[in-house]
């Protein structure tokens, strides 16, 4: 977005951890983006967002985390200036497959599922977003997009296991799966990744829509 932006313009990103952000902008500073800037804002307290209105407000994989996504929306809707457009990107688990469909795959694919899910997100939040943006007051998109990516299960299958390894505490309390099953079966996603190297492999959908607000 500074990119695209231009010395000229200005970016301001808002995240709940300040040390993130603060991380994020000295990369940024580094690399010469001195319009970048940040805030430490949260975006369930019910608080204008600061700095707003914007040109663009721009969200990713962001409302799949909160329970409060309508009322998230809204205030993302509202800072946006008049002539301004809102963009969401936000991911659908289902897209999540290999071919040929194999066992240990689907399981750890149910696992991150349930998980997810247990936490309180909405693990097809992507393919709700036209609905979500007519709950929030922004009426219907004027465009969608849905992207993907496709790559060997050698590779992809690294996704998989980091984002069960992360999510598996979860999984666990909520009698998702156990530690011993868990084990067998990042084993058995180990043998069909040596076994089914090239098979390809899909990641979530990652799916996008965008409104632009008329001037009054």
């Amino acid at each position: 977005m500074a990119g695209r932006t231009g010395p000229a313009g200005s970016v301001v990103g808002i995240d709940t951890d300040s040390s993130l952000g603060a991380m994020a902008l000295a990369t940024l500073h580094a690399a010469g983006h001195h319009q970048c800037s940040f805030e430490a804002h949260d975006l369930t307290a019910g608080q204008a967002i600061p700095g707003a209105p914007f040109g663009l407000v721009y969200a990713r994989l962001l409302l799949f985390h909160l329970p409060q996504r309508v009322e998230v929306l809204a205030r993302l809707w509202d800072a946006v200036a008049p002539g301004g457009h809102l963009v969401v990107q936000d991911y659908d688990l289902r897209g999540v497959s290999v071919l040929p469909a194999l066992a240990s795959v689907d399981e750890l694919a149910r696992v991150i599922t349930g998980a997810f899910h247990a936490a309180g997100a909405d693990v097809h939040v992507g393919a709700r977003l036209p609905e979500l943006f007519l709950e929030a007051g922004a009426g219907y998109p004027d465009g969608t997009d849905v992207a993907g990516r496709l790559e060997p299960l050698a590779t992809g299958s690294v996704l998989l296991e980091r984002t069960f390894r992360s999510v598996l505490p979860t999984a666990v309390a909520h009698g998702i799966t156990t530690e011993t099953d868990a084990a067998v079966s990042l084993a058995s996603l180990h043998r069909d990744a040596t076994r089914f190297t090239g098979a390809p492999m899909t990641w979530p959908l990652l799916i996008g829509a965008w409104k632009r607000k008329e001037r009054a």
